[in-house]
């Protein structure tokens, strides 16, 4: 062999070694890296590494100056061994310690703990600047194709290298709590992310029992572009915060306070007053509310679209009359159980609201003669006329003719709809997709004549309906070719063998009885993870 062949033979030798030498400590290095806590570090626009708080997240340890590792609070002259502070009296997890590799050996000697790094963790040293670091020169990480990788380019896979854009998506898919009391801790960069301002046009705080008139005043001062809110079961709240966030944020179009019984007048009057671009006002189970506020609405919201005052018990005719008459756009418009509330309020709502999609008179003493001012509303979509004690079925089927553009019909708990008023409703309610008659006089006919007559119906709930049987149960599953939803709860003549054989037969339609339900949530519950604890079953 001549001395360019043994020449050649020697460089080829060296050459491997140090690649499985470099790729032994690239793989310690992603071991590492794999261990280390993704938001443990926050990048910024300045380029040292900010370090977290060690009571909060374990670290990889820094080199110290005598070889050992350096928290950055204490060092420890152990690889493996946990350190502790001793002012802060904090103990620390132990430190992954770095590998050592045949090219930083040259400029600093390996240490005695990095020949053996704890089982499952490797080391890596973090630095600012990557150019002070001869450490992270020499880590390469290998890719899958078998190239390698420099530490930067690793750093580059930070999560807050993302566009703040991107962050700004992901963060939003939190609810307000997620973000205060999560997101906003891991670094000051997602704090500041956190405090962005589109993340303060809608604030949902309901059922935060923390809340308090100091907060929404904080919310008002400093967030001024408030749009939508929703204070819903914040019993903290009272009518001086509410009156604070009216006069800080004019531009607030949706208020949603649901079952604050604490609050009265000058909390909605205040919003009326200062908020005139108001386009939705839930206020449901408020006691204190009277025709005082309905009547500030009706004066300075002329472009309320959406009201909900069910169960408040103090309005009555008067309120709700001014109500419809200031505010011609109304669109929707829930009442509940409105005991004061009667035929003169439907008759101003139909006369002055002609937008009118959405009605609802649950419970209120209303009668047929205030219900057929309904008819006069084209748009109508919506109709909600549950326990109205006074409702015939002649009202009923001219309301469904007129209305061309009804698709939910609640009549549920009016005894007095009986088969003919269903049979009318299935053959002129051609948009008619949701039909509830729950406790109404109804019996097998009216199933069948729904079958029969409408093409469009998809959802009928006949629970408590005591005359259904088999027969009007297997009949409308047979002849209609839109159903897909059947309620038969409580229908005791309807066998569930009956049932069982119909669920086998129309997969496509959702049978609901007592078991079938009870069936419905125990595959949900398996889907979820759940399995029956047969411990206890002995």
């Amino acid at each position: 062999m001549n001395h360019r062949s043994y020449l050649c033979v020697c460089v080829c030798v060296c050459v491997c070694v140090c690649v499985c030498v470099c790729e032994c400590v690239c793989l310690r290095v992603c071991a590492c890296l794999a261990c280390f806590p993704l938001v443990q570090v926050c990048k910024r626009k300045c380029s040292e590494v900010q370090r977290c708080s060690p009571c909060k997240q374990p670290r990889c340890a820094f080199p110290g100056p005598d070889g050992g590792l350096e928290n950055g609070l204490g060092v420890s002259s152990g690889g493996g061994e946990a350190s502790s502070d001793a002012g802060t009296g904090h103990c620390h997890l132990p430190h992954c310690p770095l590998p050592s590799s045949p090219a930083c050996s040259s400029t600093s000697p390996p240490s005695s703990s990095s020949s053996s790094p704890p089982d499952g963790c490797g080391g890596v040293a973090l630095h600012g600047d990557s150019s002070q670091s001869s450490d992270s020169a020499c880590c390469q990480h290998p890719h899958e194709d078998g190239h390698v990788k420099a530490p930067d380019a690793v750093e580059a896979l930070r999560i807050n290298h993302l566009p703040s854009s991107i962050l700004l998506k992901v963060l939003a898919h939190l609810t307000v709590k997620e973000r205060c009391l999560c997101a906003s801790l891991v670094c000051k960069y997602w704090r500041d992310l956190c405090l962005d301002f589109q993340f303060w046009k809608q604030i949902d705080l309901s059922g935060l029992q923390q809340v308090n008139d100091d907060l929404l005043v904080k919310i008002a001062s400093r967030r001024q572009n408030v749009t939508e809110i929703n204070i819903s079961d914040c019993r903290g709240v009272q009518d001086h915060g509410v009156c604070s966030l009216a006069s800080h944020c004019p531009g607030l179009q949706k208020y949603t306070a649901y079952r604050c019984k604490q609050l009265g007048d000058l909390s909605l009057s205040a919003l009326a007053s200062h908020c005139p671009l108001l386009v939705k006002v839930h206020v449901g189970n408020q006691d204190k509310l009277t025709d005082d506020a309905l009547k500030k609405l009706g004066e300075h919201c002329s472009e309320l679209k959406d009201v909900h005052l069910g169960q408040c018990y103090s309005i009555t005719d008067e309120g709700v009359v001014a109500l419809a008459m200031g505010c011609p756009k109304l669109q929707r418009i829930y009442m509940q159980e409105n005991k004061l509330v009667t035929d003169r309020s439907v008759q101003a709502v139909a006369e002055h609201c002609p937008e009118l999609q959405f009605v609802g008179f649950m419970g209120c003493p209303v009668t047929s003669q205030g219900v057929i001012h309904l008819t006069g509303l084209r748009s109508l979509s919506i109709l909600d006329l549950r326990h109205i004690s006074e409702l015939n079925n002649e009202t009923v089927m001219e309301v469904v003719r007129k209305c061309h553009n009804l698709s939910s019909l609640n009549l549920c708990l009016n005894w007095s709809i009986n088969d003919r008023c269903v049979e009318i409703i299935a053959k002129e309610g051609r948009s008619l997709k949701e039909l509830y008659l729950v406790s109404c006089k109804i019996t097998d006919h009216a199933l069948i004549a729904i079958g029969q007559y409408s093409s469009t119906i998809e959802t009928v709930d006949a629970g408590w309906c005591k005359d259904i049987t088999d027969q009007g149960a297997t009949q409308i599953a047979q002849s209609s070719k839109s159903l897909r939803y059947l309620g038969l709860m409580r229908c005791d003549k309807v066998n569930e063998e009956t049932v069982e054989r119909l669920v086998v037969q129309y997969p496509h339609i959702v049978f609901s009885t007592v078991m079938q339900d009870c069936k419905r949530t125990l595959e949900r519950a398996y889907q979820m993870g759940w399995s029956p604890n047969t411990s206890n079953a002995l």
